[in-house]
């Protein structure tokens, strides 16, 4: 099929710099998750105090941010041969194994967690450990780093092995959590806060997580009044810049206002591995609930790169153009 002359327009003046904006997108973001783990876990300030006085600690933040930036322009421009689906392509498989290892450890961690906190209820620890070990287990700044921080390692290096999303999945262990719940409350008296805190934490994953996935899939509630009456080409301009300017930049500013410092909604209770309202009788994961936030933003940030990406091979006329789940059911 010959390129319109549109087409090759788009192609020889603004290709590069389509690819490098999405791309600088993403180093940004990077660059961004490096600087706050300086902030929050090794003490450094602000990279806006570079303003009031150079210093060694800023001067680096500002230049980890020049690097990523110049490192995405000088990515595309060497794969500039490359289609816009491969690069789509290449930063949707890299959210698929990210959110695969997260299904992982929210499963491996909450069947973990609950089961310490039924040992805690009933006071098995105390038959099986000593008094130490059993007071450990009872604060959650001993429980996350030395229980949880392994069993998410341990995740993502079983996600590299899987193949599968887990979302259906955890949408079964979901339901089989409340039936429990619903028989040991109805037909043995019996119920625990920890019990409802594996549901919820369940859910938080499930929908934050799965949003990404959603969004490659077009599962979205898309409000449509003159989209269906476009086009081929107005929708892929629409896709296109409506995914950069609208999902971009919503979900950058989720992750920039999660982690704004070390009193920000997502580094304070990660911080301090905060736990729920109920102490020892609860679930040692709220901390990762605030965390799943940051996780949907950064997730939903890369995958909106990835659909400007992938609607931009649309509008160039590509090969490859895929059928989403939603459409194919139509």
């Amino acid at each position: 099929m010959v390129a319109s002359e549109e087409e090759k327009t788009f192609s020889d003046g603004h290709s590069m710099w389509a690819r490098a904006l999405g791309w600088c997108s993403i180093g940004l973001l990077v660059a961004f998750l490096i600087n706050n783990i300086l902030v929050v876990g090794f003490g450094f300030k602000e990279v806006e105090t570079i303003t009031t006085g150079v210093n060694g600690q800023n001067l680096s933040q500002v230049m980890i941010y020049l690097i990523f930036l110049f490192g995405g322009v000088y990515y595309a421009s060497q794969n500039k041969q490359n289609g816009f689906r491969i690069e789509a392509k290449k930063l949707h498989l890299f959210n698929v194994y990210f959110l695969r290892a997260c299904f992982f450890s929210v499963f491996l961690v909450g069947l973990a967690d609950f089961t310490l906190a039924f040992c805690r209820a009933i006071g098995l620890l105390e038959i099986f450990m000593e008094d130490p070990w059993v007071k450990a287990l009872g604060r959650g700044n001993f429980v996350g780093p030395w229980i949880h921080v392994p069993i998410i390692v341990i995740s993502f290096v079983i996600a590299f092995f899987s193949r599968t999303l887990g979302f259906t999945w955890l949408a079964v262990l979901i339901v089989f959590a409340e039936l429990f719940i619903v028989i040991s409350r109805y037909v043995f008296s019996y119920e625990q806060s920890f019990m409802a805190d594996l549901v919820r934490y369940w859910y938080a994953a499930l929908f934050l997580f799965a949003s990404a996935y959603t969004l490659f899939e077009e599962g979205h509630v898309r409000v449509d009044v003159i989209y269906a009456g476009l086009s081929d080409r107005a929708k892929a301009l629409v896709n296109a810049w409506g995914s950069y300017l609208l999902g971009v930049i919503t979900a950058a500013t989720i992750v920039i206002i999660g982690f704004n410092g070390k009193t920000s909604v997502i580094n304070s209770p990660v911080l301090v591995f905060e736990i729920t309202n109920q102490g020892i009788m609860g679930m040692f994961i709220k901390y990762q609930m605030a965390l799943f936030l940051g996780i949907f933003g950064v997730t939903m940030l890369i995958q909106f790169v990835s659909q400007f990406f992938e609607s931009l091979a649309d509008l160039k006329g590509e090969p490859g153009k895929r059928d989403t789940a939603i459409e194919m059911a139509h």
